[in-house]
């Protein structure tokens, strides 16, 4: 009698019947909730070539002392996650004008939820970059495939990095995103906020309008902030001011950290029509818009703080012009607190330790950009 045969590699296995697949069914499911990092030992001692990148990795964490209060921090930036690219069919060709942006983001499993949302606000292609354990990837996989929303759009990358460490390497995972997209320009956002209906059109505009192709221009999507969980999304400018004035809404994080976004200079920008440029300032960190070929975020800001404001520092000490957008807004949603926010707040060690990257930072600005970087260590004294 004919007997069927089914290679374990096709999608079809978790569907056949015959009286032996159960048990290499159950196998296989298992086998999927597995941490893969337990795959990553030898097991076995083969012979094998050297590998330099390897050889290096092992001589820079040999330099490191692990009697340092901070280590685990420094520990971090050279630690290699493994990395599911493309993780759902991914299928996306750039507009031929050269204009075309993507959304750039970062999140964890705990921030699935506002996929869909941000889906629904921005049409354009989204390159995301995903945190999570391997149990976890097949949670995601399962949610997003029982998602209409999700399904029916192909020009969302996602990639997978797998948990390893004790921090969240937020840093890294934006460089991820920002190293698989397919366009000229990116926005740097980030997963908690949803972008205005219309803003990958009017960025696209924007993106000939400020010759973002011949000039070091970052163009600032001014952020917003809502307390309530439901939100009437504001359809326009005008509206938007009005739910200001009302105080549903609230420029970010406008009651716990102004200096954050105060250079947006949001009073000129409700009455401005034009774009306008701004000025640096310490402590800066607006979501902007960059042609592709931008520094990649510093890695050694893992978990919470100065990830950002690192990078704004970064892109103005290679002399990026920042320039405000007048009728671009992004509004970022309310969620519990991060449990990296919460380490910061309640551990001593973890707010010294980054306050040691941080001038260790400011240090490195100074030996590379010279004369210029300066002005960074005197506006943090003075700040």
């Amino acid at each position: 009698s004919p007997s069927e045969v089914i290679h374990w590699n096709s999608p079809k296995k978790l569907r056949v019947k015959n009286k032996h697949v159960e048990f290499f069914r159950n196998l296989y499911l298992t086998f999927l909730e597995y941490d893969g990092n337990l795959l990553r030992r030898e097991l076995f001692g083969c012979p094998s070539e050297a590998d330099v990148n390897s050889e290096n990795l092992q001589k820079q964490l040999s330099e490191l002392d692990e009697d340092d209060l901070c280590y685990e921090f420094r520990r971090e930036r050279f630690t290699v996650h493994r990395t599911h690219l493309y993780f759902l069919h991914y299928e996306y060709e750039p507009a031929s004008d050269n204009t075309d942006v993507t959304l750039v983001a970062q999140l964890s499993m705990d921030r699935l939820q506002m996929l869909e949302a941000i889906c629904k606000h921005w049409e354009g292609p989204i390159s995301l970059a995903l945190y999570l354990s391997d149990a976890e990837a097949q949670q995601f996989l399962r949610y997003a495939q029982g998602s209409e929303v999700l399904m029916s759009r192909h020009n969302v990358g996602y990639h997978i990095v797998y948990k390893e460490g004790q921090f969240y390497p937020v840093n890294l995972l934006r460089n991820v995103a920002m190293k698989h997209i397919s366009t000229p320009y990116m926005f740097l956002s980030d997963i908690d906020f949803l972008p205005m209906y219309g803003l990958y059109e009017y960025l696209r505009k924007s993106v000939i309008q400020l010759d973002l192709a011949n000039t070091k221009k970052a163009l600032i999507v001014p952020a917003f902030e809502t307390l309530r969980y439901r939100l009437s999304f504001p359809k326009s400018k005008a509206e938007l001011l009005s739910m200001l004035d009302m105080g549903t809404l609230f420029t970010f994080r406008y009651h716990v950290w102004t200096k954050g976004h105060a250079p947006t200079n949001f009073a000129k920008w409700r009455t401005a029509t034009t774009p306008y440029r701004v000025e640096w300032e310490a402590d800066f960190e607006p979501y902007v818009v960059v042609r592709k070929d931008c520094p990649e975020y510093d890695r050694r800001f893992v978990g919470f703080g100065w990830n950002k404001v690192a990078h704004i520092m970064e892109l103005d000490a290679q002399e990026y012009e920042f320039t405000v957008l007048p009728n671009a807004y992004m509004i970022h949603m309310p969620h519990a607190p991060s449990f990296d926010i919460t380490k910061f707040r309640s551990n001593k060690q973890y707010r010294i330790c980054l306050k040691t990257l941080k001038e260790e930072f400011q240090q490195d600005m100074s030996r590379h950009y010279g004369f210029a970087a300066l002005k960074y260590l005197t506006a943090e004294n003075n700040s």
